[in-house]
Formats: structure tokens, C-alpha cells, sequence
């Protein structure tokens, strides 16, 4: 695979700290991942670290290493993970969590963090799933990293290369932000399963919550952006690059849209260099972020890339930005296809899940995107959500339709048809959002609703409906809203292959404990060891607004509003 890439960094260990920055996913999808190529780049950035990759092998190659015994290596030195010093877990992905596993198995370490002892490497946890909740996975790691890796990385090296020992190093660890040592807190339940409290290790300087880490500026820093490109993965020939983080919305089940306040554009200048060094290995541009058009500069930014002779591709852009200079922009550089997100098809239900846009401004939208050429458009919609009815199902179905009738319309002028995908997924209420109390829709009703969607859907020609499988979301939400005694059933699903039903019935974790009880009443959740930046007291006046259909606007909606109002009254 070396031979392959463009990018890679390779050192000799020497004295330096060694860290095997491990994917636990295949090397297809890990080197499609920006922040796990952010993080490589971030550790070897430091002269005192040597870092390598390493990832979970395909399926086959997989079954001979674990039948033969043999160890798992680094992709740079083909070194046995279990020789470096550090162990670093990049996870963006629930279901990714028996691959953990799985690694700590292949590189022949005990999977509990408590049977490990000083000859083994230090496991560190990081990724996107650290922002959400990380309970599920503390027993089996050191330490948690909590937050953004811009921050956390140099932090770490400053106190791995400063340590004296093991216990020193977590000890210095536990009183830096964003890290979150799993062994220096013990959690005590209530009667009724709840959690009671955490218990803090004082004499370890654990405390009583952990901040998240975020850097306050992007003004000084490069944007993450691929810096090893891969041609035989899905996005190796594609320079990506984050553009804006944060969005102001505030979609109420968002966990991105809380977790990355506020919201910080990366310097134009440095994403046109940038762009400008990849253009030899790479002729299409991917353009990372929640909130692409909240970069002032984003109408310059493309301008310089299509100059450049890029295919320019965007994230899920929000139809309350899209401007018709940015559409324009996007199909000089050869796009075809644009990804928008309604979520849902009534406007009700749109301000229950304080989505700030409305049909006919998706529709306006709509007739702006395939008038410019556009000749296909990605959908993404929900069910499940809270004070959901039939009728909103079926304002789905009208809301595609008529999208799917404003691209026939220019179809016919160029004699070709494009289609609509729409990706509907079912609700999974979040950690660390407005919805973070719910109980998820019951997989009964999810059936109906999707069996319900598949018929109202099943006569538009041109339109294909993905629906994701309710069994699939059930587990899912398992794992995202579980506490550490859910870690037990990931291990019995890793040693069965995944049969998740096998594994709760071995172990007898009831599911639904964690998946339909209302939580409103609890009093500590299992994410709240890691504080995110926001007050419970806001979430629950967010969740009151939903059950209202009140939207919270943005500051830049609450100012258009302010102009139209004299108009409208």
C-alpha cells in the first residue's frame, strides 16, 4: 500500500515516543477519514513522536491472522502494535466499537484496561465518538481524549514526553482538559439502575467533570485537510478539506451542531495554498463542513478552486445559504449532483426539530439548483421524530414529489433524466443534544412508518428511497446512549461476529433500559462525565420549544426576519 500513497511520513524510533495511531475500520475507509488523517499529521508534526498507522485487516486476511495467532503491524514499519508506546484509537462510528476490540486482540493485549499492566502500550481513545459518548468503551481504554485534536494532540505529547512514569503520565493527564481517565472515577447507580453519581479519584487529581478541549481560533492553524492521498480508496484521488466547523443552527438532534460551537472559518488564504499544493496528485476538491456557506469568504474560496481546474464537491449544503453565484460556481467546476437535507417534508415538523427552512424555500432552492444544470440531488430525511403523524409521512411523499417534478421540468429541455436518492434514516436521540432525554420510536412503529413511506413512494419514477433498518438503529442507539455496563455485550458481539441479539441475551443487558425510558428525569446521564460546553438548563428549554414547534433562529435568520418584518406587516 505504500508504494501507492503520496504523503506518508516515516521515522526512525530512536528516543522519540512511539504511537501507533490505530483505525479501527479498514484501511478503504480509515484513509478516507479526515480526522484520522488530521491526528497522523498532528503527532508527526512533533519531532519527539514517530507515528504510524495501523488498521483493521479485510475480512479474510482478518480470519487467517486470528486462526493463526499471528499479530497485527504498522503499515509504515510493519511493526507489531504491541512494540509502541501508545495505542491511539481514532472512532467516529458506533458500530466500529467491536472493532476495538478486535485490534486489542490482534495486537495481543488484553482487551480490559484493568489486566493490562506497564508492558503493555498506554490505549488512548479519541474521534468523533468522544464528543458524544464514550461510556460504552471506557473499560477498555486509559484514556479518553475529549475533544478536538488541534488542541488535545500537543497536550498529550507535552505530558507523554515529560512523564516520569505510567501513573505519572495519567495523573498529568486527568488535570489537563479534554482528558478523561475512565480508571479514576467510580460510578454508583441508584435502586432503579439510573446513575447516581460519579465518584471523582481527588488524590489522583481527577475532576468532577471533565472539559471538553477546543481551540478558540482557527486563525493560526491549518485547516485539516488530506495529507497522505490513496488512490484505491473511496475518497484517495480527492483533496478534502475542512472549510468551516461549527454551525449555528442548532438542529435539536444534532450532536455536531452543539458540540463544535462556535462557529470558526479557517483562513481562506491558507485553504487556497493548501488546494493549490494538492493539485498535482488530486483534480476534484471535497469541501468538509456542517455549515459550508457560513465561510464568508465561500463564494471566493470557489472562484480560486475552479481556477485552479477543480471539480469541486461540497458536504450537505444548507438551502437557507445557497446563493445562486455558489450553485453556478459548483457546476462550472463539474458537479452533477448537490446534497440537501429537509429531514422532513412538513414545515411543522420542521420547526419541532428547529430546521430553519421551509418548503417553499427548499422549492425555491430547488428550481435554482436543476435550472443551473444540476441534474441529480441527495436528500436526507428522518422519521421517528418526536410528535411525528401520518401526515408528515406523507408530506415526504409531496415534498419529493415536487421536487422530483422541478427536475423533470429542465430534464426535458436537455433531453436527460436525472434522479433523486433520498436516504431516510430513523431517529436516534443523542447525547448532548435537545433530544438527549428521549426514549427512541419503538422498532414496531419504525416498521410501520417505513413499510408506510415505501408505499407512498414506490409510483415516482426517478426516485430512490433508501430506508435504514430499524433492528440496525436499535443497536445503534444501544451503543450511543449505553453507560459501562453496556460494555460487556460489545465484547460478547465481537467474539460472536457481530449477532447483537446473541450477545444481549448472553449477557443480559436490557436494551431497552437504555433505548425507550424516558430519561427526563434522570438525574446524571453517562455522557455528562464529559461536559460539552452547554447547560442542561438550555437543551431542556430547547426540548420544551420542540414540543411547541417553536424555532430557535439563528443570529443571521433572526436578522433577516427583523428586515422583513416592516415588509410584511
Amino acid at each position: 500500500m505504500l508504494a501507492r500513497e503520496i504523503g506518508y511520513v516515516t521515522k526512525p524510533p530512536g528516543t522519540r515516543l512511539r504511537i501507533a495511531l490505530a483505525f479501527p475500520n479498514t484501511y478503504f475507509v480509515g484513509m478516507s477519514n479526515l480526522g484520522f488523517q488530521t491526528v497522523y499529521r498532528l503527532f508527526n508534526a512533533d519531532e519527539d513522536v514517530a507515528c504510524e498507522r495501523v488498521f483493521l485487516p479485510p475480512k479474510q486476511e482478518l480470519q487467517a491472522l486470528l486462526a493463526a495467532g499471528q499479530r497485527v503491524v504498522t503499515l509504515e514499519s510493519q511493526t507489531p502494535v504491541s512494540d509502541f508506546d501508545v495505542i491511539a484509537f481514532s472512532v467516529s462510528f458506533e458500530w466500529d466499537y467491536t472493532n476495538v476490540l478486535t485490534m486489542l486482540r490482534l495486537a495481543g493485549l488484553p482487551m480490559h484496561a484493568a489486566e493490562r499492566t506497564l508492558r503493555h502500550p498506554l490505549v488512548v481513545l479519541g474521534g468523533a465518538v468522544t464528543f458524544v459518548n464514550p461510556e460504552p468503551l471506557a473499560p477498555f481504554v486509559d484514556v479518553v481524549a475529549a475533544g478536538e485534536g488541534e488542541a488535545l494532540v500537543p497536550a498529550f505529547i507535552r505530558n507523554a514526553v515529560a512523564s516520569t512514569s505510567r501513573a505519572d503520565l495519567l495523573r498529568r493527564l486527568a488535570a489537563e482538559r479534554g482528558f478523561y481517565v475512565p480508571a479514576f472515577y467510580a460510578v454508583r447507580y441508584s435502586r432503579d439502575g439510573t446513575i447516581e453519581r460519579f465518584e471523582a479519584n481527588e488524590r489522583a487529581g481527577a475532576p468532577p467533570v471533565v472539559q471538553k478541549a477546543a481551540i478558540r481560533s482557527t486563525e493560526r492553524i491549518d485547516p485539516p485537510s488530506t495529507s497522505i492521498f490513496t488512490p484505491e480508496t473511496e475518497f484517495g484521488s480527492r483533496f478534502l478539506v475542512e472549510v468551516v466547523r461549527g454551525c449555528a443552527n442548532l438542529c435539536r438532534f444534532c450532536w455536531a451542531g452543539y458540540n463544535y460551537l462556535p462557529v470558526r472559518a479557517f483562513p481562506t488564504e491558507r485553504i487556497v495554498a493548501l488546494a493549490e499544493q494538492a493539485r498535482p496528485y488530486s483534480a476534484r476538491v471535497g469541501l468538509v463542513s456542517i455549515a459550508l456557506c457560513d465561510h464568508p469568504d465561500i463564494e471566493e474560496i470557489l472562484r480560486r478552486l475552479v481556477a485552479m481546474g477543480y471539480s469541486v464537491s461540497p458536504a450537505s449544503l444548507r438551502l437557507d445559504d445557497l446563493t445562486p453565484t455558489i450553485v453556478a460556481l459548483l457546476r462550472q467546476s463539474g458537479e452533477r449532483t448537490l446534497t440537501i437535507a429537509p429531514e422532513t417534508g412538513s414545515d411543522r415538523l420542521r420547526r419541532v426539530i428547529n430546521k430553519t427552512v421551509t418548503n417553499d424555500e427548499i422549492l425555491d432552492r430547488a428550481e435554482l439548483i436543476f435550472s443551473s444544470g444540476i441534474e441529480n440531488l441527495k436528500l436526507y430525511f428522518m422519521i421517528g421524530l418526536p410528535t411525528e403523524t401520518d401526515e408528515d409521512l406523507v408530506a415526504i411523499r409531496d415534498l419529493t414529489s415536487r421536487l422530483r417534478h422541478t427536475m423533470m421540468k429542465h430534464a426535458r429541455t436537455r433531453g436527460r433524466a436525472g434522479r433523486i436518492v433520498a436516504s431516510v434514516n430513523p431517529l436516534i436521540p443523542k447525547p448532548g443534544t435537545a433530544y438527549q432525554w428521549l426514549p427512541m420510536t419503538d422498532p414496531r412503529s419504525i416498521g410501520a412508518k417505513t413499510r408506510r413511506l415505501r408505499s407512498l413512494v414506490a409510483d415516482l419514477d426517478n426516485v430512490y428511497v433508501n430506508i435504514k433498518s430499524e433492528r440496525h438503529s436499535y443497536y445503534q442507539a444501544l451503543l450511543s446512549l449505553g453507560d459501562r455496563r453496556v460494555a460487556p455485550t460489545i465484547v460478547a458481539a465481537e467474539r460472536n461476529g457481530g449477532d447483537w441479539r446473541q450477545a444481549l441475551a448472553e449477557t443480559r443487558v436490557n436494551a431497552a433500559f437504555y433505548v425507550f425510558r424516558d430519561r427526563s428525569g434522570d438525574a446524571i446521564l453517562p455522557w455528562d462525565i464529559i461536559d460539552g460546553g452547554m447547560k442542561r438548563s438550555f437543551f431542556q428549554a430547547e426540548f420544551d420549544k420542540a414540543l411547541r414547534a417553536e424555532w430557535t433562529l439563528p443570529p443571521k435568520r433572526q436578522r433577516e426576519n427583523a428586515r422583513l418584518l416592516p415588509v410584511l406587516s
